[in-house]
C-alpha cells in the first residue's frame, strides 16, 4: 500500500511537493491538501485528494499516514508539534522555526517521544544534502584527497526578495541552507560567525540590507564565506567551493541550454531555485517515502540538525545587531 501523504501549504514549494509525490515518487499518494486559500489547495491537489483550509483537520485525518509541511515559516513549529500529538511522521521544510525558542521546543518534544517509543517522527527538508553536486563535494572533502580543507566559499543569489523581506528573515529563511550544509560538508560544527554588509542594491527595501556577506568559522578552524544576494535580478544561482591544501573542489555548473544566435552565445539562468534543485527534492522525497514504507529511520536531516542551523542563525542575527562583531554560536 502507498504512503498516504497530506501536504500543508499549496504555494510554490507545496505545489511542487504535491506534483512530485503524485507523479515521480514511488510508493506515495497525496490524499489531503491544506491551505488557507481553498482555491489554491484545489488547484494544486490531485483530483482524488481532499482539501481543507484547516491544517489540524488534515493532521488528524485517518486518510493521512505522513505529513509534509510547506506552509509559512511561522507555522512550522506549531504544526510539527500537532503531528507529534498525532504520532504522525512529518517532513518539515526549512527552517524548523523562525526562533530558537520554538526550534528547541520541537526538538525536546521529539526527544520525549523517542525516549518513550523509540520512534523518530521529524525529518527536515534540507534538500541540498541530496543534490548530486553537494553529495560529491562532501565525499571529496571528507576523503581529504586534497589535504585538509582551509576555506569554503558559498554564493547564493535570487532574482528578487519576497514581500516583507528583512536582513533577519534573509538569515533565517535563505542563509539557513548554508548554515546546514557548511558543517555537513566539513563534518565540523560552526562555532563563530560575523555578518557584514556594504552598499545595498537599489532594489533592497525596508529592513533588508542586500547583498550581505557572512563569515562562519568551524570548530576545525576552517573559515567559510557566504555572499547572499536576494535581489540579483538576473535569476537564481548557487555556488560552493572548498579550498584545501593541495587543490580545490567546487560544485559543477548545472547543465543549461546553450543558444548560438545572431553572433552571440548565451545560456539561460533559471528564475528560481526549483530547476536547480529538482533532483535534490525528488531524491529527498523518495528517500523519505521509502524509509516510511520499510519502517526505518529516514536518512534526511533531523530535528537536531534544524536546531543547530537555527542556533547558527541566531548568532548571525546577534552579529547583525552588533555591527558585524564576531559572535559565538551557543549550542
Amino acid at each position: 500500500m502507498p504512503i498516504r501523504v497530506g501536504v500543508i501549504g499549496a504555494g510554490v514549494m507545496g505545489a511542487d511537493h504535491i506534483r512530485n509525490l503524485s507523479t515521480t515518487i514511488s510508493g506515495a499518494e497525496v490524499t489531503f491538501v491544506a491551505d488557507l486559500d481553498a482555491g489554491r489547495a484545489a488547484a494544486a491537489a490531485p483530483p482524488s485528494a481532499r482539501i481543507t483550509t484547516n491544517p489540524t483537520e488534515l493532521i488528524d485525518s485517518s486518510d493521512v499516514d505522513a505529513v509534509v509541511i510547506a506552509s509559512h515559516d511561522d507555522t512550522h513549529a506549531g504544526l510539527v508539534l500537532e503531528c507529534f500529538e498525532a504520532m504522525t511522521p512529518v517532513l518539515c521544510e526549512k527552517p524548523l522555526a523562525p526562533t530558537l525558542l520554538e526550534s528547541r521546543e520541537v526538538v525536546e518534544a521529539e526527544a520525549d517521544i523517542l525516549a518513550a517509543t523509540g520512534a523518530r517522527l521529524l525529518s527536515m527538508g534540507f534538500m541540498r544534502r541530496f543534490d548530486p553536486g553537494y553529495a560529491a563535494l562532501r565525499e571529496a572533502t571528507q576523503a581529504r584527497s586534497q589535504g585538509e580543507p582551509l576555506q569554503v566559499h558559498c554564493v547564493s543569489r535570487t532574482a528578487a526578495s519576497g514581500p516583507g523581506a528583512s536582513s533577519e528573515s534573509a538569515i533565517t529563511n535563505s542563509a539557513i541552507h548554508e548554515f546546514d550544509i557548511i558543517p555537513w560538508l566539513l563534518g565540523s560544527p560552526v562555532t563563530e560567525v560575523s555578518w557584514q554588509a556594504g552598499r545595498s542594491s537599489r532594489h533592497s527595501t525596508g529592513d533588508l540590507r542586500d547583498p550581505s556577506f557572512m563569515l562562519l568559522r568551524a570548530a576545525d578552524g576552517t573559515l567559510a564565506t557566504l555572499e547572499l544576494f536576494l535581489n540579483a535580478r538576473y535569476g537564481y544561482t548557487t555556488a560552493c567551493e572548498v579550498v584545501s591544501e593541495y587543490g580545490t573542489a567546487a560544485l559543477p555548473e548545472p547543465a543549461a541550454l546553450a543558444i548560438n544566435q545572431e553572433g552571440q552565445r548565451r545560456s539561460e539562468v533559471p528564475a528560481d531555485w526549483r530547476p536547480r534543485f529538482a533532483d535534490a527534492y525528488r531524491l529527498q522525497l523518495q528517500a523519505w517515502i521509502s524509509s516510511l514504507r520499510r519502517g526505518e529511520p529516514a536518512p534526511l536531516a533531523t530535528g537536531e540538525d534544524g536546531l543547530r542551523a537555527s542556533q547558527v542563525a541566531q548568532a548571525m542575527i546577534r552579529s547583525l545587531h552588533s555591527d558585524g562583531a564576531f559572535t559565538k554560536v551557543t549550542y
